[in-house]
């Protein structure tokens, strides 16, 4: 019974007496599966980035908690999401990223299907030289699609296909940085970072929510932005994270910024802010260039960190973007070492999940007290039992 797996009662109690998530929560398989219904699959979360397929016709697969997905742009421009599987004995389409130049064809038996999803041709189906049959519906064997959105350039899933519309569950967030509504540009290939770590992917969620640590993980960033200068973002059930009064831009030999975003009020002129979007996206604003990071778990013990830089116009200093990236890669890997700490630290049989600071640690209990709160009500659903 899945209920016996945790005991999550204290995890849920204020940051003054409550402990962190058990360290089942981290090791165990039987937990990750829960988690990957609870957390991943029954909410919003991250995939990819749109930017992965920029032109119709663009194709990249993806397995996502062993799902195989395909995230494909139609030749009418819409980015969509399928399962990467053929209607017909469920052979995997697509194999590497690639641009559909006529239609997605199964290799198996040649099935096709348009960059919309619908099946478009069954070779033979009928007999040799029939290509039909009357128990071969066409219209109702499209690829499978999975519901998704797009919002700063992040492609959304929402696997179960029952969370609140997309805008809904996100209202607080869209609402909190209005202002960056407007185009985001993708810095291209030297504004993206991938790093492989050995932890749970809830580790690298909880670790960046907080400042805490900065001082002795971030010497660099503490240097100029002290922690006495970072606030606590708080939204109980959706978001959590840290922000900034002192933001202080990258400049080139000659002075040069990156341009700012339009229109922005003055508080950003010197502020920043970094957000985890629960489940696994986490993201960051600043006047003149913004990132996002989506985590993809690949077991209990082992993360994927997708990241990606931004900026307010397409033709920004090559130069300069890449010394942002180069910059930002070396503050995310200092966090490495941390993150695989705590998740060695998780097969220590006494710990009992941790305590929290009640001054310092407030977003990162946030985000435990969410979790808790979603594994128990999953635990409750028939399915749990199954």
């Amino acid at each position: 019974m899945a209920a016996g797996i945790t005991d999550l009662s204290a995890v849920r109690r204020p940051p003054e007496t409550a402990n962190g998530l058990p360290n089942a929560h981290y090791i165990d398989t039987r937990v990750f599966e829960e988690e990957r219904g609870a957390l991943l699959f029954s909410q919003w979360a991250g995939l990819a980035v749109a930017a992965d397929v920029p032109e119709p016709g663009d194709a990249r697969p993806i397995t996502f908690l062993g799902m195989p997905l395909l995230l494909l742009r139609g030749r009418d421009g819409t980015l969509r999401v399928f399962q990467n599987i053929c209607r017909h004995r469920g052979m995997i389409l697509v194999e590497t990223p690639r641009k559909i130049e006529g239609a997605v064809r199964c290799p198996y038996h040649s099935w096709c299907y348009g960059t919309d999803g619908a099946l478009v041709s069954t070779p033979h189906v009928g007999g040799p030289g029939h290509n039909t049959h009357d128990a071969i519906d066409r219209s109702t064997l499209g690829l499978i699609e999975v519901r998704s959105h797009v919002w700063r350039d992040v492609v959304w899933i929402n696997v179960s296909g029952d969370a609140p519309p997309f805008e809904v569950a996100m209202a607080d967030l869209i609402a909190r940085w209005a202002e960056f509504e407007q185009p985001l540009w993708h810095g291209g290939p030297d504004s993206t970072i991938t790093l492989t770590v050995d932890c749970n992917w809830k580790l690298a969620v909880e670790n960046f929510c907080e400042s805490y640590h900065l001082p002795w993980v971030h010497p660099g960033l503490n240097a100029y932005s002290r922690l006495e200068d970072h606030y606590h973002i708080e939204r109980p059930g959706e978001f959590s994270g840290q922000g900034t009064l002192v933001y202080r831009q990258l400049t080139n030999e000659e002075g040069q910024t990156f341009p700012d975003f339009a229109d922005l009020s003055d508080r950003w002129d010197t502020a920043a802010e970094y957000i985890a979007a629960y489940p696994n996206v986490m993201l960051g604003v600043h006047r003149d260039h913004a990132f996002a990071i989506v985590l993809v778990p690949e077991g209990p013990e082992r993360t994927v960190e997708h990241i990606h830089l931004y900026y307010a116009r397409p033709d920004t200093d090559g130069g300069l973007r890449q010394r942002n990236t180069q910059l930002w890669k070396t503050v995310f890997e200092e966090d490495i070492f941390v993150v695989e700490g705590m998740q060695r630290g998780r097969h220590a049989s006494g710990f009992d999940g941790g305590r929290f600071s009640p001054v310092m640690d407030s977003p990162t209990h946030c985000f435990h007290d969410w979790v808790a709160g979603k594994v128990d009500a999953w635990r409750g659903q028939p399915h749990a039992a199954e």
